[in-house]
């Protein structure tokens, strides 16, 4: 018994981060995906993490307890920045929906419970496909994995209040932005177009109803759109997998302190 405690604590800090991670990483933390699955899985990745790590076994005392908020602390953040960069899709169908006249119509995201835009949920859902296709979640697994030569285990704080990582962070929210107006960008700016043109047709026949023609041709005009630039979009979120990856290494390093 006395030689199964230090190692049940190595466990324990392993399981925590592990755990805490897929609380808010896209795909996995999906309300469609059961939580004992969740739970069971997070139980044997850090059984096999545990294995993979040397260190020498903790007292379990006050040092201890802190060490267990940090590896939580550690695994939303990380969890937290791919989230952020997985929004990119939702915040670019909300910037269409916006424009096509659908904003007030929303759908139940499974994933956090709420409204999330009808453009943007369809895009998620494909992008999400998408991951799966090219084996991002194996490379997501990776992640958490190659986390503890980052960030060591015995590592008793994390620089929450360091500059840099405060910079990093919102330079990342910035981008965030700006990707998604790049992928909604064709069709708001079509969209833009035949406002401008049913406006000019407004002036011209003021007998015509625009509240009523308007709205399908918006509607029709943007699925056009949509289907045209569809592989352009895709080849953007490719793009925006391989950056979440680089930006979740990034804060692990600054997490770790090796930046």
């Amino acid at each position: 018994m006395d030689q199964l405690l230090p190692s049940f604590s190595i466990f324990l800090l392993v399981l925590v981060r592990v755990t805490t991670f897929f609380i808010m990483m896209p795909l996995f933390s999906h309300r469609s995906v059961p939580a004992v699955f969740r739970i069971g899985f997070s139980f044997f990745l850090s059984l096999l993490i545990y294995y993979t790590i040397h260190v020498h076994p903790f007292e379990i005392n006050g040092e201890y307890f802190f060490l267990l908020i940090k590896e939580a602390l550690v695994g939303l953040l990380i969890s937290f920045v791919a989230y952020m960069i997985f929004s990119v899709i939702q915040i670019a169908g909300s910037f269409i929906d916006f424009q096509m006249g659908f904003s007030m119509a929303n759908v139940i995201d499974p994933q956090t419970g709420a409204q999330s835009p009808l453009v943007g949920q369809y895009l998620y859902s494909f992008a999400l496909l998408f991951l799966l296709a090219v084996n991002g979640h194996h490379i997501i697994l990776d992640g958490i994995y190659y986390s503890y030569q980052f960030i060591p285990i015995d590592q008793t704080w994390i620089p929450l209040g360091h500059a840099n990582l405060a910079e990093y962070l919102l330079k990342i929210m910035g981008q965030v932005f700006v990707i998604a107006f790049q992928m909604s960008i064709p069709v708001v700016a079509v969209l833009f177009l035949v406002d401008v043109a049913l406006g000019i047709v407004a002036r011209t026949v003021p007998q015509l109803n625009l509240f009523v023609v308007g709205f399908p041709v918006k509607i029709a005009v943007s699925f056009f759109i949509m289907i045209v630039t569809m592989g352009t979009i895709f080849v953007i979120i490719q793009h925006l997998f391989e950056s979440m990856f680089y930006i979740m290494r990034n804060v692990m390093q600054l997490l770790g302190g090796t930046i």
